[in-house]
């Protein structure tokens, strides 16, 4: 049986600027949506996911505005919308409006995030952002799940783990003699669409005894490994999202689809 650590209520008080999406929320017998929002340091543009349980639509910031697509309830792309236009119209306005909101405190905002994800991390209770002048500040409460507690790599040589191509966030277990080469993939995980856990897969032609643990150890520690990094929120996700709930009005809608 796998252990975790506790989930923990943590308090974060934050400048989350206008709000002004919040006047405008979308359809509420659309439920609650899911939300996670991002923000490209390279490029400085911001991207927002807002997933229904009847459709989704994901919209990025380019130079000119916003250009969004949608994707259906089970997360497929879409050509055209999910819903009937007397319904997509409002969701695209609030969650234009949303992303415009997010974009506006980036990276400001996401600076503050981190740093009472850290403070979290140390066993602190209660964040304050720093303000230089009078600013409408809201209080955010979460509840951060405990990570999921692994035991270190017992192989042989070292390993890292990285992002592929495919669907479903798939990663590849990389495994090297030498710290810091160049890994050679040995397993794949993979989100299943249906029980959203991690499907982990041993790779043809591997050598499992130069790797010093046997294809079933190995595939139970990367199951491992994807939760805490790929499933599991962490805390900064846990406060992006219940910011933007709060910037979205949305915070306090019933969860499931009406």
């Amino acid at each position: 049986m796998s252990l975790r650590l506790p989930t923990t209520t943590f308090q974060a008080v934050l400048n989350l600027g206008a709000k002004t999406a919040a006047v405008v929320p979308p359809p509420s017998n659309l439920g609650k949506p899911d939300l996670y929002g991002d923000w490209d340091e390279e490029t400085g543009q911001s991207s927002l996911a807002v997933e229904f349980a009847s459709g989704q639509v994901h919209l990025e910031t380019v130079d000119d505005g916003i250009d969004y697509h949608f994707h259906t309830g089970t997360g497929d792309e879409a050509q055209r919308s999910p819903w009937p236009s007397s319904v997509t119209d409002p969701v695209v306005q609030w969650a234009s409006l949303l992303l415009s909101d997010f974009h506006l405190r980036m990276p400001e905002l996401l600076e503050d995030l981190e740093e009472a994800a850290a403070w979290h991390d140390e066993g602190y209770e209660l964040y304050v952002c720093e303000v230089e002048e009078p600013t409408h500040l809201d209080l955010i409460t979460v509840d951060i799940e405990g990570e999921l507690l692994t035991l270190p790599w017992l192989g042989a040589g070292f390993v890292d783990h990285d992002h592929i191509d495919g669907d479903n966030h798939p990663i590849a277990l990389l495994w090297s003699t030498v710290q810091d080469a160049d890994g050679v993939p040995i397993a794949e995980a993979r989100l299943d669409p249906v029980t959203e856990l991690p499907v982990t897969t041993a790779l043809p032609g591997v050598d499992w005894a130069e790797v010093g643990m046997p294809a079933d150890e190995v595939l139970s520690w990367l199951e491992g490994i994807y939760l805490n990094h790929h499933v599991l929120p962490d805390a900064v996700g846990t406060l992006i999202t219940a910011s933007l709930e709060r910037m979205g009005g949305v915070d306090g809608v019933a969860s499931q689809q009406l």
